[in-house]
């Protein structure tokens, strides 16, 4: 901040009504305002109207995102955010004997603003490309979550009465094998089936692994004996996941032309042979990111979307206890115990997780780290959090001094990683 604030509010927001608690020179002041845009206002030019300046008033709240945040900023407000274990924590001091209501949180918070600021995280407004990047990372994320569990059920009754089916394609919601089992939704119709419309399929499809007669091979095997009515079940419950396979589908890859287009806007990169290429040095982030091995659509748009600020801070340790690669030291007396860091963003946990997993099969340094740890006794997700730590380290480095990744064979320890300039 660039004055010491000499406001300090706290806010316990709901999806109704916000408690607001402003603690000034005098006695805690308690309102609240109620969640539309009259209600947002009036909060806002209520507690910019505590201070001269906008700049002397410091708000706590538990949420880093939303429209109370949102409008604060704009007001010119300083937002800090903290997480909700840590504000149990803090509403210990005031009532030991567990009293908890809306009034009381918002009081909690702007007390403990005003005497542990050290403990909260101060909020950036973000860039409007990162807001809408964030969004379609997530819808990503949820999509191909509701794309698992829908297939997992087609899976489930085919093996009903039509395991013969399985053998297909093991992504069994791929747009392909649906139009197959569109054509022979049972054995029955399969024997039936001839090659020339398989042939239509693959080809629209540009299926070449497979051959018409490779597919009817495995289709016209004997079918199972079943119970009456079992086919008929299995086949319209499929019918049904089929048509939401379908629109899943294609969400997903209007899902991955909107993160492309979005990096590389991020990136500088332009499809204008007119424009201008790249960026300055210092706004290439995505740029040095994506340079590394492992690091594909997914992944750095999580990382890109989820840890924005500590990549502008180039803040190592942020970085690693985001992702879940810090550990956890519980000490006491002579008891040490190491454990894994579970209070951390899980987005980027799972984005961590495969980035480390295909470093390890395209960089060399990365798979001899990996090969270390494991002939130390390490478990594989406990090696592959190693790797990610190092390569967190890296990124780092190689953010702070603007260059691009370049793999190299592994040598003696001690020795620095090959860069070139961006």
């Amino acid at each position: 901040m660039e004055q010491e604030p000499t406001v300090f509010v706290g806010i316990d927001w709901a999806s109704e009504e916000h408690q607001v608690c402003v603690i000034g020179p005098h006695a805690p002041i308690q309102r609240a305002f109620a969640h539309d845009a009259a209600g947002l206002g009036a909060m806002a030019s209520w507690i910019v109207s505590h201070a001269a300046s906008p700049g002397q008033i410091a708000v706590a709240i538990e949420t880093p995102t939303g429209p109370v945040v949102e409008i604060l900023m704009d007001y010119g407000v300083a937002v800090f955010s903290i997480n909700p274990k840590q504000l149990d924590r803090f509403r210990d001091r005031l009532s030991p004997a567990g009293a908890k209501d809306d009034r009381r949180d918002a009081l909690v918070l702007g007390v403990s603003l005003r005497t542990d600021r050290h403990c909260f995280r101060q909020l950036q407004p973000l860039d409007p490309i990162i807001v809408e990047l964030r969004e379609w990372s997530r819808m990503d994320g949820e999509l191909k979550e509701e794309r698992n569990r829908l297939t997992n059920r087609v899976r489930q009754q085919l093996w009903r009465f039509y395991p013969q089916a399985l053998e297909l394609n093991d992504d069994m919601g791929a747009d392909w094998v649906l139009d197959l089992l569109a054509l022979a939704p049972t054995p029955g119709a399969a024997r039936r089936l001839t090659e020339k419309k398989v042939a239509k399929v693959l080809t629209a499809r540009r299926i070449r692994r497979l051959t018409p007669s490779d597919v009817l091979g495995l289709l016209q095997v004997p079918a199972l004996t079943v119970a009456d009515g079992t086919e008929q079940a299995a086949t319209a419950h499929i019918a049904a996941v089929t048509e939401r396979l379908r629109l899943v589908n294609r969400q997903l890859k209007e899902v991955e032309r909107s993160l492309d287009r979005l990096i590389e806007s991020l990136s500088g990169e332009t499809t204008d042979p007119g424009e201008p290429k790249g960026q300055l040095c210092e706004q290439r982030d995505a740029v040095i990111l994506r340079s590394f091995p492992g690091v594909g659509r997914t992944v750095l748009a999580t990382l890109l979307a989820e840890a924005h600020q500590a990549l502008l801070a180039r803040d190592y340790h942020a970085l690693r206890t985001l992702c879940g690669a810090a550990p956890v030291t519980k000490r006491s007396g002579k008891s040490i115990r190491v454990e894994r860091r579970q209070a951390c963003s899980h987005r980027l946990r799972e984005a961590l997780y495969h980035w480390a997993r295909v470093a390890t099969q395209h960089d060399p340094v990365s798979k001899a780290r990996y090969a270390a740890l494991r002939a130390r006794g390490h478990t594989h997700g406990r090696a592959l959090r190693g790797v990610g730590d190092r390569i967190l380290a890296v990124a780092c480095a190689m953010l702070k001094t603007q260059t691009t990744f370049v793999p190299r064979q592994p040598k003696i320890a001690g020795t620095q990683p090959q860069i070139s300039p961006c």
